[in-house]
């Protein structure tokens, strides 16, 4: 890849077809599907379309890998070849951040930022590679020698969301890589543009042949072949609850194993003692960016009562400056929706929340001059717990805030959801950070801050915000299977009939 591009330039997307078995190959029957920038709403890129036979040569080519050159190689050797893909990732971090905008409508600002994370997650897991350990059972037996020792899991399948492509990708990616797997990556049919760049890296990096393959497609039949094929050991999903349960029933129904991370109505918990400009901007900071478009976005606002109107008013006030624009420019703060289906959800959901009583105290529906799929800064009052837009999650630059009185009272609120993802808890009372962060029903409670990440911490839900964790160095874990060796030690014969 060059590195030549500047903020308003069409990026170079330089293979636009399929990345099978270490080859850029045509999709099945030569099919191929634009996609959209979501910032002009036309189409900037045209793409191979995979079918149901290309997820099959994927397969076989992610096999041959793992019984092959990859699954030869040492953790040390594959952690060599991550930390060269985390440096080329570095190298061309401007340009692959582009394709993300393109297609996204991600801020190039944070498209950068993500990618330079992407560079951190491949090194933790790659020094990490060289470091899975079995574990001697010394009182098991003692006519026996018994040890574990942990395993790849085999050719892992990952469905993969349209709101952070690359990012979400490489929180599976990584870990799976450390431990030894192959994979096969679908991405979303409204952003594959960047999974495409990413393989380029990996081709340039020299992984062997089949390790990383790359399958974009709008056809549904593709991610239920994949999740369905006997070949595939693991579905790793991002996306919504009920896709992700149809991907687990079909990925169970051959016993495939299964990583979830689904959706979120994540709560953010302000007390009256909270230091009110750093709640405010960890308000705006869990809902507007990445235009809301994020699964631990914090869409519900609960506030204790004797600071609610100062909150509210400050909220609002700096949600109404908010500068929505070209994603491409530094100066943007609020980009467009990525999708058009996305767009009309939002607005679909505003008009019920409006036809519940809600009120928009400022924004409320879409932006009209911008073009493209802009909604505005949103933040509705007068929501009430059983509303559905405080049910359901909105993805999309939505606030609800309400007041609460007592500690009681504001845990009962966060915790009254079938979701689990993430919460935001504020405060200077340590004491009841400790009380109430333990009773906060959520996989990550951000205490006095909001959306932070790390290789090293794991992140996931509870309830049906999904199965299991990713990152962290049990992560690992989940791209592995656990194998008991029990070597006999006396060389007697034994009674065949008695253990």
């Amino acid at each position: 890849m060059s590195t030549s591009t500047t903020a308003v330039q069409t990026p170079d997307l330089a293979h636009k077809v399929l990345y099978i078995g270490g080859k850029w190959v045509q999709a099945e029957g030569g099919r191929r599907f634009e996609t959209e920038n979501p910032y002009t709403g036309k189409a900037w890129a045209s793409i191979a379309d995979a079918g149901v036979s290309d997820v099959d040569l994927a397969v076989k080519a992610a096999r041959a890998a793992l019984e092959g050159p990859w699954g030869k190689m040492t953790g040390g050797q594959r952690g060599r070849l991550m930390n060269k893909l985390a440096d080329i990732l570095e190298r061309d971090a401007d340009e692959i951040a582009m394709i993300e905008t393109y297609d996204n409508g991600k801020l190039i600002r944070d498209a950068r930022w993500q990618v330079g994370l992407m560079a951190e997650w491949f090194r933790y897991f790659a020094g990490a590679a060289d470091k899975i350990d079995g574990t001697v059972m010394q009182d098991a037996n003692p006519e026996f020698f018994v040890y574990t020792r942990r395993e790849p899991i085999g050719v892992v399948a990952a469905i993969l969301p349209w709101n952070a492509p690359l990012l979400l990708m490489t929180w599976k990616l990584a870990p799976a890589m450390a431990a030894g797997c192959t994979f096969i990556a679908k991405p979303s049919e409204f952003t594959p543009s960047s999974a495409l760049a990413l393989a380029e890296c990996f081709a340039e990096a020299g992984f062997p042949a089949g390790v990383f393959n790359v399958l974009p497609s709008s056809s549904r039949d593709v991610p239920a072949a994949l999740t369905q094929h006997e070949g595939v050991n693991k579905v790793a999903f991002t996306g919504s609850t009920a896709t992700g349960v149809k991907a687990a029933q079909s990925a169970i129904a051959h016993l495939a194993r299964v990583t979830l991370e689904l959706g979120g109505k994540s709560p953010q918990l302000v007390f009256e003692d909270a230091d009110v400009e750093a709640a405010v901007n960890g308000l705006l900071r869990g809902i507007f960016s990445a235009t809301g478009q994020i699964c631990h976005a914090g869409s519900r606002a609960f506030v204790q009562r004797p600071i609610y109107d100062k909150i509210l008013a400050k909220v609002v006030a700096r949600a109404n400056t908010l500068k929505l624009g070209d994603p491409r420019l530094p100066e943007t703060e609020l980009g467009p929706i990525a999708t058009g289906p996305q767009f009309e959800k939002v607005k679909e959901m505003l008009a019920r929340a409006k036809a519940d009583g809600a009120l928009a105290a400022c924004g409320g529906g879409p932006d009209e001059s911008l073009g493209g799929y802009f909604i505005k800064p949103t933040v509705l009052t007068n929501v009430k717990p059983g509303d559905y837009i405080m049910r359901e999650e909105v993805f999309g630059p939505v606030l609800c805030i309400m007041p609460f009185d007592t500690e009681e009272e504001g845990i009962a609120l966060a915790n009254d959801t079938r979701y689990g993802l993430a919460s935001g808890l504020w405060t200077s009372d340590v004491r009841r950070v400790h009380r109430v962060a333990k009773r906060i029903r959520a996989g990550t409670v951000w205490v006095n801050a909001y959306r932070g990440v790390s290789p090293g911490v794991p992140f996931g839900g509870f309830g049906a915000s999904g199965i299991g964790r990713e990152s962290g160095l049990e992560a690992i874990n989940d791209y592995t299977e656990r194998k008991a060796i029990w070597i006999e030690m006396t060389g007697q014969t034994k009674d065949p009939f008695k253990l």
